[in-house]
């Protein structure tokens, strides 16, 4: 259920993502040299063909984007009343898409992390334990030689009589 919501929404954004793409790009600026306060009392769509201009809806005016805050403050123009770019996209509503689409993104590079270093940590075990297989395996032959070396060694010493009954005894010359 929710990944319906999630993909339904990464959907939406996307549609708008475009259309105000396409928008923007069929949209002609106008020359700057036209101040944004002479283009007040007219419309939305005559004041927003100035990059540089911010439409206030209650008051109908065309304002100067202010560069120096990168929102504009309330004193200047409600965040749900203004418009710049397009007409129908306010800042409530980009601040909060970019927002949740920052999140998503973060969320799945954090995921994608996770999901890898598990993964690693997966594959380190199998090779831990093929290591240990190896390991085992090389030590039982070791065992095995030793063994078979011991016994040739036990038949040279009965073969030429320097066989004893205790190892610890000390070697009489008879």
């Amino acid at each position: 259920m929710f990944t319906v919501k999630i993909s339904s929404f990464i959907v939406f954004t996307s549609i708008l993502c475009f259309i105000v793409s396409t928008e923007t790009q069929t949209s002609t600026p106008a020359p700057a040299s036209t101040p944004c306060a002479l283009r007040s009392n007219t419309s939305c769509d005559e004041c927003l063909k100035n990059v540089t201009c911010l439409w206030c809806i209650p008051t109908q005016q065309c304002i100067d984007y202010p560069v120096r805050t990168i929102l504009p403050s309330r004193s200047v123009c409600p965040l749900n009343d203004a418009r710049w770019g397009l007409c129908w996209v306010n800042f409530q509503i980009l601040i909060i898409t970019i927002s949740v689409l920052a999140g998503i993104i973060i969320i799945s590079i954090f995921v994608c992390c996770f999901c890898s270093c598990k993964c690693e940590r997966i594959g380190n075990k199998r090779e831990d334990a093929a290591a240990d297989r190896r390991t085992r395996a090389r030590k039982s032959r070791q065992k095995v030689k030793r063994t078979e070396m011991q016994l040739r060694h036990d038949e040279i010493r009965t073969k030429y009589g320097l066989a004893k009954d205790n190892p610890y005894a000390r070697m009489d010359n008879n």
